[in-house]
């Protein structure tokens, strides 16, 4: 069985309500220079609009002729968390009742991610807990960073402890980065700032000790993890150099890393081989970005297939493992 990890769907309700502004004034539906609508946030591009982030008949078709059998749906970017925490679940319980219907219609085919109003723990515990237990939900997906708060704010943690308890994994997402007016030319936000946001979320989950309060806590960072494999060198030496790096946990650094999976949204070889050094199959996760401009479903697939890698490491990638995190039954 092939399963795609990372991909996306926007309930349409949601998008109307973002092209009429009804939950922000600050994220709004423009035209790009080649007439493709786009969701803007603060000036800067976060998505361009394709049909089959809405048109699941379409979807389908494409899964088949990429060879895909499942998709775990999300959404994207913005998320949430740009709203007050109200509107946020608000907005969240959209989404997941949307994504849960289409899951029901096509259960063969796609499973939920869970959008949660983390601003406020006790809503995003709450609707966590709504998500999972009523709608089915297998997982949740939260941003590389909250509104701006840091991942591993002390706020946040009753919520991980409760994700820990519910035994489901965390989707780490971009999101739109701090700082991004200096990323609003050539659209370096998403070529450029979501992934060093994602190093970020990630040096943070390590560092601030949560793997080590919550051992038990499964996270899936997108985007190949930004550019983490390549810096794991550097994460060790700075270890060893600087106190500041031991203050919170008991252990190396890439001891943490190794409990952490990694989508495989990069599609460039050099890439997954680097990451595929690190942490070898069992932490590789297949994703496309699907149905973003950037993504490619079916480069998802040829990419893991097409590795220098033994055939049972591709089977465990191309869906053997997120079948085991999402506790999904087997063909």
């Amino acid at each position: 069985m092939i399963i795609d990890i990372h991909n996306h769907f926007y309930a349409p309700s949601l998008l109307g309500a973002i092209e009429s502004q009804h939950f922000s004034k600050d994220l709004r539906v423009e035209r790009d220079s080649w007439n493709r609508k786009i969701i803007v946030q603060k000036g800067t591009r976060v998505v361009t609009i394709t049909e089959p982030m809405t048109n699941m008949d379409m979807r389908l078709k494409d899964m088949e002729d990429a060879g895909v059998d499942m998709q775990a749906l999300s959404l994207s970017v913005p998320g949430v968390d740009f709203l007050k925490p109200g509107e946020g679940l608000q907005y969240a319980q959209i989404s997941n009742d949307e994504i849960t219907k289409v899951c029901h219609r096509h259960p063969d085919h796609f499973v939920g991610i869970a959008s949660v109003p983390l601003k406020n723990t006790e809503m995003a515990i709450q609707e966590i807990n709504r998500a999972v237990n009523e709608l089915g939900m297998k997982g949740v997906l939260i941003g590389s960073n909250i509104d701006g708060l840091f991942i591993d704010d002390k706020r946040f943690w009753p919520f991980f402890s409760e994700i820990e308890k519910l035994s489901i994994p965390i989707f780490i997402h971009p999101m739109t980065p701090p700082g991004n007016e200096a990323m609003n030319d050539y659209r370096l936000a998403p070529m450029i700032g979501f992934e060093m946001d994602l190093c970020l979320a990630v040096a943070r989950i390590v560092f601030s000790g949560l793997l080590e309060g919550y051992p038990q806590l499964k996270f899936i960072i997108s985007h190949l993890g930004g550019a983490i494999p390549y810096l794991i060198g550097r994460i060790e030496n700075c270890y060893n150099a600087y106190p500041e790096c031991r203050e919170n946990i008991s252990d190396n650094p890439s001891t943490y890393l190794h409990k952490i999976y990694f989508d495989t949204v990069s599609f460039y070889e050099p890439a997954l081989m680097c990451a595929y050094a690190f942490t070898k199959a069992d932490k590789l996760v297949m994703g496309s970005d699907y149905p973003h401009v950037i993504g490619d479903l079916k480069r998802a697939v040829t990419s893991i297939k097409n590795l220098s890698i033994p055939e049972i490491a591709k089977n465990m990638i191309l869906g053997e493992n997120i079948q085991k995190l999402l506790g999904l039954n087997g063909p």
